[in-house]
């Protein structure tokens, strides 16, 4: 025992000795989330079709142009606007606008849109019913959409989806309404019938269930990808600072003394993931701490941390204990500093493209997603999804954690079999 604390205390002073390695794994990694979230935070919204400026031009100011500014200023699928720099829009500011990015789409609503669709509407129900109206006749009235070429296809098709639910909401009432009054011309009783309603009652009504204890609150925005993905990436990137601290015993002959004392090298391997794994939860922690408290204050949304703190913390575990496995292996496997150095940068950086640091896995294409399943960081990163997002516990972080628990073990087992085979040789 007094042999590990002392090779624990040695450990920790090299690691605070290499204060370039410390900046690395802390200042990193803080400056990765504010940047990459700030980057990402319009994109995620676009992506989730939620926020998204849009300018409105309401030329009609009657039924169908008033239902949708309503409709559209009190949904979250877009943030909506009527003036530009401060002036009320018009179909030449909306178009400069869009065109130098300000909004992703343009709605231009022109007047006399209601009077068209109650014209005929009145020719319509006049024919259903066998009488003339020769007083008004077929029109049109023709919405205008002006979009921005970056805009994403799924966002507009939302937008004219919302906007051809609006007009047949305002057609139908105007046609319930023309043919009461109709009806009523040719048989004049009040019916007392509300439109789509049965004895007072919604004839057809909607209801929404998530598959998680989650209600649906929490979306996949860039704080709640960003910061478990970077404090994942910055976990894995310690391979840096202990295969340096690795190099420097077999450079200053260390690694050989250890062969001459009453201790076994693989207690020495024990000390460093003691102390690296320390290092990661300090990692975690302060990561954490950064999108709860420091991301807000700059306008971004709070992360949101699920329901089970327990499951958080054993994720953070396993993905310290497979971080510092590996670095252990790269550190083994180099031969000099800059090699082990190159190999580890390069491979950490392959395995978190692969596993949905940079880009999120769910939005990757199929073979991309089935090749994500082999890295580590995925592993962590879905635990951690599966916690901020779908409310899931701690019992269900137990797989991934198995699968990093796996991965660290098969890290050691060839750490162990490198240095056997490289002692022989």
């Amino acid at each position: 025992m007094r042999q590990l604390l002392a090779a624990i205390k040695k450990e920790t002073l090299l690691l605070v000795r290499d204060r370039i390695g410390l900046a690395i794994l802390f200042i990193m990694p803080m400056v990765l989330i504010f940047v990459m979230t700030i980057i990402q935070d319009a994109a995620f919204r676009t992506l989730n079709e939620q926020g998204i400026p849009i300018v409105l031009v309401n030329a009609d100011q009657d039924s169908l142009g008033n239902r949708i500014e309503f409709g559209l200023s009190n949904t979250d699928l877009c943030v909506l606007h009527t003036e530009i720099d401060g002036e009320i829009a018009t179909l030449e500011t909306v178009r400069k606008a869009v065109q130098e990015g300000q909004f992703l789409i343009g709605i231009i609503i022109p007047e006399g849109a209601t009077d068209a669709i109650e014209n005929n509407v009145s020719s319509l129900v006049s024919a259903s019913l066998g009488m003339e109206d020769e007083t008004v006749g077929a029109q049109s009235a023709e919405i205008q959409l002006i979009i921005d070429p970056v805009a994403a296809k799924s966002f507009v098709v939302s937008i004219t989806s919302r906007l051809r639910e609006f007009i047949s909401g305002v057609k139908a009432r105007i046609m319930f309404e023309t043919f009461n009054t109709q009806i009523a011309e040719l048989i004049p009783e009040d019916l007392g019938v509300e439109t789509g309603t049965y004895n007072g009652e919604p004839i057809i009504t909607y209801a929404e269930e998530y598959a998680s204890e989650l209600t649906g609150d929490v979306q996949p925005n860039a704080v709640q990808h960003n910061v478990p993905a970077w404090t994942i990436f910055s976990m894995f990137f310690i391979v840096l600072p202990l295969v340096s601290s690795m190099m420097k015993e077999k450079e200053e002959g260390t690694v050989f003394r250890f062969h001459t004392i009453p201790t076994s090298y693989f207690l020495q391997i024990i000390a460093k993931i003691f102390v690296y794994i320390i290092v990661c939860m300090m990692q975690f922690f302060l990561m954490i701490s950064i999108g709860l408290f420091a991301l807000p204050l700059i306008g971004l949304p709070e992360l949101e941390l699920g329901n089970s703190y327990s499951g958080i913390l054993l994720i953070a575990l396993g993905c310290s204990i497979a971080a510092t496995g590996y670095g252990v292996l790269v550190g083994t496997l180099a031969t000099t500093q800059q090699q082990g150095s190159i190999l580890g940068s390069l491979s950490i950086l392959v395995l978190s493209a692969i596993g949905g640091i940079w880009v999120p896995a769910y939005i990757m294409p199929d073979t991309m997603r089935t090749l994500s399943e082999m890295s580590p960081l995925h592993w962590g990163l879905d635990g951690f999804y599966g916690l901020f997002l779908r409310g899931e516990g701690i019992g269900d972080m137990i797989p991934h954690f198995l699968k990093m628990l796996i991965f660290f073990v098969v890290c050691i087992g060839l750490t162990i079999g490198v240095q056997r085979f490289k002692r022989r040789g």
